[in-house]
């Protein structure tokens, strides 16, 4: 049951990017209807859909504000879209959440007590498990310097709190202070590693990544299948990142790794093997036009 707000209350804008949702986003805001947080508001910033996900929400969620850009603007952008909104409209805390994800009744209670408990908190994301609401999606992130890769652990780690190298952005709740003082997300990234790359710079300032495993949400993981728009996005993504925040001590390794992988790939291509090379060859050009 929703509890009363008081003034005391944190006001919380849920940001949802929305593209082509039609399949899970009528279920994302049905739970978040059924929380028991009592003061946020729900700010749906639409990437130009085709699908008639966004008339269909508009038509069953009346409540909610709605954001609609001209063209897909890609996650980062569309997600700063909808940050801005919220500054502006005196938002304590920004919760970016993926529209593929079932939220628990009590997931943002849980998430914004852990940060008044804690204030050098920069963000804080739930326990996330996958569509079968069963096993562990995202427990904790960690990143691979020297494979340019990050992983997410899959395991219970504990019942309290507690740290990681990154955190997913397929949940992240931010208070206001730390956006004021780090910014928004970089929108060098239409797709991935747009998450990994704000922890960098919410734990450069001085922040915390944290995981709070008593709030719980699950993700239906509508961006699972693999294809080519999506191997050139995570390789161009990947190529960015890497070059906008690897440690010193392994760019040496970085640039040797990626003349590799770019060889690899050219014999892939001549000898006609694998999957994606055309997808993977355009990611490096790119990146080295960018």
């Amino acid at each position: 049951m929703r509890q009363p707000a008081t003034k005391n209350t944190p006001k919380v804008s849920i940001v949802i990017v929305n593209f082509n949702g039609k399949d899970v986003l009528e279920k994302c805001l049905k739970s978040l209807d059924k929380i028991d947080y009592s003061n946020f508001q729900i700010v749906l910033v639409d990437n130009d859909s085709q699908d008639g996900s966004l008339q269909k929400a508009k038509r069953l969620f009346p409540q909610i504000t709605f954001l609609k850009n001209k063209t897909n603007l890609g996650f980062s952008a569309g997600n700063n879209v909808g940050i801005r909104h919220a500054l502006s409209n005196d938002a304590d805390f920004i919760l970016l959440l993926n529209n593929d994800t079932i939220v628990e009744t009590d997931f943002l209670t849980k998430l914004v007590e852990t940060v008044q408990k804690e204030p050098r908190t920069g963000i804080v994301c739930p326990l996330i498990y996958g569509p079968d609401m069963k096993k562990v999606w995202f427990s904790r992130g960690k990143i691979d310097w020297l494979r340019m890769k990050t992983a997410h652990e899959t395991k219970t780690i504990s019942q309290k709190p507690y740290n990681s190298d990154f955190i997913s952005g397929c949940a992240m709740l931010i208070p206001r202070k730390v956006l004021d003082k780090v910014g928004l997300l970089c929108e060098k990234y239409f797709l991935y590693w747009e998450d990994a790359d704000f922890c960098q710079k919410v734990q450069s300032a001085g922040f915390k990544l944290t995981v709070c495993p008593k709030s719980i949400i699950y993700h239906l993981e509508q961006s699972e299948n693999v294809n080519e728009n999506k191997v050139y996005w995570l390789v161009l993504s990947a190529l960015i990142f890497f070059d906008r925040n690897c440690p010193w001590q392994f760019r040496p390794w970085i640039w040797l790794y990626i003349k590799l992988r770019k060889l690899n790939n050219f014999l892939n291509r001549k000898l006609n093997r694998g999957n994606f090379t055309e997808s993977v060859r355009r990611a490096f050009k790119d990146f080295k036009n960018a």
